[in-house]
């Protein structure tokens, strides 16, 4: 039983045959991730303007955040259990039927499936998270080359294109969903079912991922576990990784991480572009976030190589960031050109911001924990996915200034930690050096 638990999910020896390919995994499981977020991030954008009834759209985000974090709690046992690929390609499902419900977007089928992809999210993002790090590690023992490096490098490259799909998923929302047809029913059939052909061909390509885990033979897969043994697991891949005062110290940057995410979605695109750009121009806007996000996410992976630039390239971004909350506080509305250059400006430097935390974070947390991946991702996506729910259920309940605030201290108080925590690897570092 004890072998059961401890099995890892990433097993370094079985490498042999793949010491050419492990780039063409990392290739994979982008462009993958680019055909099912394309979708889903442009629907999730339009969520707060085109689902008004009754707050669904924005109540619905919230009910499959909070899914995603309950979820996350054992989401690291099932991605051991199916392994990285099989999680992978289960975690797909959730955003189909996602989608899918947005062709008829109710009480009745926006909350059951918001609650399914909850838990289908938490899989996904585990399962990406300890696929990605195998790979790299990989990479690196089979070619000699610095660890920190290659994670710096594939994160880079997964989290660039990841980002791209606020690109080319709002591309088709401003193309598809034009000022005066967001309300008629054939512009969002359309937009949807081609959202849920870009999906099913995500889903076909994320077949072609090798399995890269120390995979458990069938008859340790089937064999089942005691409840006690559940609960066991449960509390090591969730519980004791807070033990580790590293973590307790990042879990603030987490957690902003999911603030900025949110509140780009909820805040940002409702007060400071469908004012002046229209619904249409959401998707315009947000496609520059997107723009950016992926620039700055390839950049940052490039330049990512260890402890010292990971605080370099954070700190800059969150001054960025810090920066534009500054701003927002004080905004005033302008008209003009003015008025329709400065959300485009905004969400350019915000996914610059996003592409830093978004790139460090996985390399960070990668670099750190290297003997708890699976329990390190799921802390991950469980702070995360917390904070996001945070925001849509706040958000219909308090000012856009108060919210300001929140993300401004949030900022402050995750800055502080990351820096305490970058001091005391550090000096740990030092004194273990002859």
């Amino acid at each position: 039983m004890a072998s059961d638990e401890e099995s890892p999910l990433v097993d370094q020896n079985q490498i042999g045959s793949q010491t050419l390919n492990h780039g063409r995994d990392i290739h994979i499981l982008s462009w993958a991730f680019l055909l099912i977020f394309l979708a889903y991030g442009a629907a999730q954008n339009l969520q707060s303007t085109l689902n008004t009834d009754g707050d669904l759209g924005t109540i619905s985000l919230g009910i499959l955040y909070t899914s995603f974090t309950v979820s996350s709690l054992f989401a690291s046992s099932v991605v051991r259990k199916l392994g990285s690929k099989n999680a992978l390609l289960l975690g797909t499902t959730g955003y189909w039927l996602y989608i899918a419900a947005n062709l008829k977007p109710s009480w009745y089928t926006m909350v059951p499936a918001s609650l399914y992809l909850g838990f289908a999210a938490a899989i996904l993002w585990v399962g990406e998270g300890t696929y990605l790090t195998s790979t790299a590690r990989s990479q690196a023992n089979d070619h000699k080359l610095h660890e920190g490096t290659v994670i710096g490098h594939f994160n880079g490259e997964f989290w660039a294109i990841f980002a791209s799909h606020q690109l080319v998923g709002n591309l088709l929302t401003l193309a598809l969903l034009r000022d005066g047809e967001e309300g008629s029913t054939s512009g969002t059939t359309l937009l949807f079912t081609v959202f849920l052909g870009s999906m099913t061909l995500g889903t076909i390509l994320m077949a072609f991922l090798k399995r890269r885990d120390g995979e458990e033979t069938e008859g340790q897969r089937d064999s089942s576990v005691g409840f006690c043994t559940s609960l066991v697991s449960l509390w090591k891949h969730v519980v004791t990784p807070l033990c580790d005062t590293r973590l307790l110290l990042i879990v603030p940057l987490i957690a902003y991480s999911g603030l900025q995410q949110a509140f780009v979605w909820a805040e940002f695109t409702k007060f400071f572009v469908q004012p002046y750009l229209g619904e249409s121009g959401v998707g315009g806007a947000m496609a520059v976030y997107g723009v950016f996000d992926a620039i700055c996410s390839l950049a940052a992976g490039r330049f990512t190589s260890g402890l010292t630039s990971i605080t370099l390239i954070v700190s800059g971004g969150a001054i960025l960031q810090g920066g534009i909350l500054i701003w927002l506080l004080s905004y005033s509305a302008s008209t003009g050109v003015l008025g329709l250059v400065y959300p485009l400006l905004i969400a350019a430097i915000w996914g610059i911001g996003d592409g830093v935390l978004m790139t460090q974070l996985n390399a960070l947390l990668a670099m750190l924990f290297k003997h708890d991946m699976e329990g390190t991702f799921a802390q991950l996506k469980l702070w995360q996915s917390a904070s996001i729910a945070v925001v849509f259920f706040l958000s219909p309940n308090i000012s856009l200034q108060a919210m300001l605030f929140v993300m401004l201290a949030a900022l402050l108080l995750s800055l502080a930690c990351f820096l305490f925590l970058v001091l005391k690897v550090e000096k740990v570092f030092s004194s273990n050096r002859p």
